[in-house]
């Protein structure tokens, strides 16, 4: 047998060696409790050991005995199994009356291919799609709260209890209508990455989304459902016990008591008391997951293949060219976050048109790139951000969780979280960044402006904070052209290290706030701004950068008050390269020519070429320049 059938087969064969692992552990754990019914039936009934016989009585109840704490064992671990909360992807959900298009389009490729169509349809910012089961009861109120989605055939959301759309239903039929559902498979998620709704057109949308819509097949089957809820279970009880129970494993408060937490002195003790009862749990759930993960890898592939399979009746031929947009969106994507959007993230500010700047930034790569040649002449097709009815809402949205997920930044808006448009960018972003670290620098240097034995005395003026102050500082030859020695080659490194010390410092300033703020909204009675605990409690989950070093620190301050001196002394212009991010706009063109001037000044101590490129674009290093 070929085609999608033979892989809907195999999956399930994987899914029943799952299900025999889950079945071998209940009969192992009733195991001892057989043994002591057949011990008390056949004393009973005077088969095994006499009434009054000593030694069979205390076999008996020893056994017994361990029947009762093997069953109480093996419910605790049951429970944790059950009740554990699955992880779940953070994502933007899209109800149906905000993209009936987008719904449409998805129900009639589940028709194509002969499938159940997906419960509900969700934004992440990533590059990427997938089906995610989200029936587990923790997850329940999200649907009652109306954020997800139907995909009724009519287009009205299903009633519980009467199987008609839009009929009402007494509430006793909600309640076994809950129950059915519970029981019976639903359909899972399907999760769409939202750069692909703003770049792709919708043919290739359609192509794209074929094999992940088709996998809805295999995963409403019982048997698959069940294997899939018991491996989920696991890993979320491994979670669960490697927190030692606690809801999440990294507080948003800080590290101080939560609010409205017990004193710390019972929560230590209750967290002693938990420790070794979860670690068994750990083990067990570890034990299990050990046992069928294998069948569980080869269950998950034998569905991608069948899926693969069934779609390949459907757009087969334009699906090679949408993946070939994946590449490029993803390449866009990561230069988009790394380059634009986290120097705004990181001074308080989010970028709120991620999706539509991706757009603008693979553009400038096919204009830029040759392999790229003939991708921006698909812009004149449809884009698959027509099929949402307020596609400007839904890219703030997905911009400010892209925010959170990468950055770990506030659940809303704020004071000192604002949105910011792509036409103030460089005003409210670029220069702003420059002057912020441009003064950063100047305060470093206040803090030692004289020789290294001779610290400034509390009456001195400050410097004026000029580029030639920066210069004399790193270069190693003194003014008057002699070499100045070990003591200047060391002020480099030292700048560095004190500019580290300095931006730690802000961070840990910032996070503080952060941290106070949640700390206040908790006491109000609820969360400011709709956050998530478990997300706040982990985020920034995905850093986009490691850690800058503090030598990778000092050029890009010194960058940045060479390019505060060209916008003060040279008639210069701050601007918003796509790929780049900040950029210095001289006369309106974009000088790229930067950053190997400021390597040699901070890494070698030569402010030659720094100077020869300062006199080319007219910057008076001595004249003070304008700080925040």
């Amino acid at each position: 047998m070929a085609g999608p059938e033979a892989g809907a087969l195999a999956a399930r064969a994987r899914a029943l060696a799952v299900l025999r692992i889950r079945s071998t552990a209940l009969a192992v754990a009733l195991l001892p409790a057989a043994a002591a019914v057949v011990l008390l039936a056949g004393s009973a009934m005077g088969r095994i050991g006499g009434s009054h016989d000593e030694g069979w009585t205390a076999l008996r109840w020893t056994v017994v005995g361990g029947a009762l704490l093997v069953l109480l064992l093996a419910a605790a671990v049951a429970a944790v199994i059950v009740r554990a909360r699955p992880a779940v992807t953070p994502t933007v959900p899209i109800a149906e009356e905000t993209a009936p298009d987008l719904y449409r389009l998805v129900r009639d490729l589940a028709e194509r291919m002969e499938v159940p169509a997906p419960s509900a349809i969700a934004l992440t910012p990533d590059c990427d799609s997938w089906l995610e089961d989200r029936t587990h009861p923790a997850y329940a109120s999200r649907r009652g709260r109306g954020d997800r989605g139907s995909l009724s055939a009519d287009g009205t959301r299903a009633v519980p209890g009467t199987g008609l759309p839009g009929a009402p239903g007494p509430a006793g039929d909600d309640r076994l209508t809950d129950r059915r559902e519970r029981r019976a498979p639903q359909a899972p998620v399907l999760v769409i990455g939202s750069p692909f709704l703003w770049w792709m057109r919708v043919a290739e949308l359609r192509a794209l989304l074929a094999p992940v819509v088709a996998g809805t097949g295999p995963s409403v089957h019982p048997d698959i459902a069940a294997a899939r809820r018991f491996v989920r279970g696991l890993d979320a009880a491994v979670a669960v016990a490697t927190r030692g129970g606690d809801p999440v494993s990294a507080s948003p408060y800080g590290p101080g008591p939560r609010p409205g937490a017990a004193p710390a002195a019972v929560a230590a003790l209750g967290r002693a008391a938990r420790r070794p009862a979860f670690a068994f749990v750990g083990w067990v759930a570890r034990l299990l997951l050990r046992g069928c993960r294998d069948h569980a890898v080869q269950m998950e592939r034998a569905v991608a293949a069948a899926a693969s399979e069934r779609a390949r009746t459907v757009d087969y031929g334009l699906r090679i060219v949408a993946q070939e947009q994946v590449g490029l969106a993803y390449a866009g994507w990561d230069r988009l976050l790394t380059r634009v959007a986290l120097p705004a993230w990181r001074m308080g500010r989010w970028p709120a048109r991620l999706d539509a700047g991706v757009v603008s930034a693979l553009t400038e790569l096919s204009r830029r790139d040759r392999l790229a040649e003939g991708f921006a002449s698909r812009l004149s097709e449809r884009p698959a951000c027509d099929l949402l009815e307020e596609p400007g809402l839904i890219d703030e949205a997905t911009s400010l969780l892209a925010a959170r997920l990468f950055h770990g930044g506030p659940p809303e808006p704020g004071p000192d979280w604002s949105p910011v448009d792509w036409g103030q960018y460089p005003e409210e972003v670029v220069d702003r960044k420059w002057r912020l670290e441009a003064a950063r620098l100047h305060r470093v240097l206040d803090g030692r402006s004289g020789p290294s034995d001779t610290p400034p005395g509390p009456a001195d003026p400050p410097a004026p904070p000029t580029l030639a102050r920066v210069i004399e500082r790193l270069t190693t030859t003194g003014g008057d052209g002699r070499d100045a020695g070990p003591e200047t080659e060391e002020r480099g490194p030292g700048l560095a290290a004190r500019l580290s010390v300095e931006l730690a410092r802000e961070e840990a300033v910032q996070q503080q706030a952060s941290r106070a703020h949640l700390a206040r909204a908790a006491a109000e009675g609820g969360a400011a701004g709709g956050g998530d605990p478990w997300l706040d409690g982990f985020a920034p989950l995905f850093p986009l950068q490691p850690p800058r070093t503090g030598r990778e620190l000092l050029a890009d301050h010194v960058t940045a008050m060479v390019c505060c001196a060209a916008v003060d002394t040279a008639g210069a212009s701050p601007g918003l390269d796509w790929l780049d991010g900040p950029a210095l706009l001289v006369d309106g063109r974009r000088r790229a020519d930067l950053a190997n001037p400021v390597l040699s000044l901070v890494e070698d101590g030569d402010d030659g070429p720094l100077r020869t490129w300062l006199a080319e674009v007219g910057v008076r290093p001595e004249k003070p320049v304008r700080l925040v």
